[in-house]
């Protein structure tokens, strides 16, 4: 019978979408006090430069499927279990929230068959933050009651009578990980007739200092913005609540050009004392 890991523990945690600073008071003591963190790839560096300790192993685990470059879910967890046996403090890093389209089930899995300890904190999810920083509140009176978290990064993840309701409804949508089927996600609600009230924004690099926001209606859609390559991460909000960008966003569009969030060899270690930018490129 295996011994149950009293103490430490491994925190699970969401860094927000991007800024720094919206990060929780409660991740921040989480993360100074860890003997090793697992890192997602869409987490601000300067939330380690700023609070994980020089002692501390970063060890970068994200995922990039758009390069192939993805560290396997089964290494994370091999990983968080055998530092947990060897006694470390592990903060597992995960950008946004790390309850929405993450892989947080299976590390839960994984930490639970092994009996050690856990704690969730939550964070700033990329809707959240994306629809702020782009002045389009969510369920804004009048004009929506719900909103809904989608995804839609292969073909067949939504079925026919569920793209007819979609096409319908007046909730907010925001569709994750979609900015490669955009072409065909547009197209979709055309054919099923989505009301012309209804606009789609792409918000690519929410809360970052690269952040654009792009808006059009479903109709200028492909004339607009059909040959462009929208830049990762990109999240996609469809509704009425798409108008209000216009009148109410506070921060113009950046004329930068750049990636906030840099492409890493998975896996790969970035010590303490090494500048980020030198490694993820």
């Amino acid at each position: 019978m295996k011994t149950t890991i009293q103490s430490p523990k491994v925190y699970l945690i969401g860094a927000g979408p991007g800024n720094p600073e919206l990060i929780t008071v409660k991740a921040v003591k989480a993360i100074e006090k860890a003997d090793v963190i697992l890192c997602d790839r869409l987490v601000s560096p300067e939330i380690l430069e700023t609070y994980a300790q020089a002692h501390t192993e970063i060890i970068y685990v994200g995922k990039e499927c758009s390069k192939n470059a993805s560290t396997p879910q089964s290494h994370i967890n091999t990983l968080m279990v055998e530092y947990a046996h060897q006694n470390k403090t592990i903060v597992r890093l995960k950008g946004g929230d790390v309850s929405i389209f993450s892989n947080i089930l299976d590390e839960l899995q994984a930490l639970k068959d092994n009996r050690i300890p856990y704690e969730i904190i939550p964070g700033i999810t990329a809707a959240l933050g994306a629809a702020a920083f782009a002045g389009m509140p969510l369920t804004a009176r009048g004009y929506s009651t719900s909103v809904r978290f989608l995804t839609y990064y292969k073909s067949d993840i939504l079925n026919e009578e569920y793209w007819k309701e979609l096409a319908l409804t007046s909730d907010t949508l925001v569709f994750y990980m979609s900015k490669g089927n955009l072409t065909k996600l547009v197209e979709k609600f055309r054919q099923l007739g989505i009301s012309e009230d209804k606009k789609i924004a792409i918000i690519e690099q929410a809360t970052t200092p690269y952040q654009k926001v792009y808006t059009s209606s479903f109709e200028d859609f492909n004339r607009t913005f059909g040959n462009k390559t929208f830049v990762s991460p990109s999240l996609v909000v469809v509704g009425k609540i798409v108008n209000l960008h216009e009148e109410f966003a506070w921060l113009e569009n950046t004329e930068k050009e750049g990636l906030y969030f840099k492409s890493v060899e998975n896996g790969s270690l970035i010590p303490k004392n090494q500048n980020f930018f030198e490694y993820a490129v």
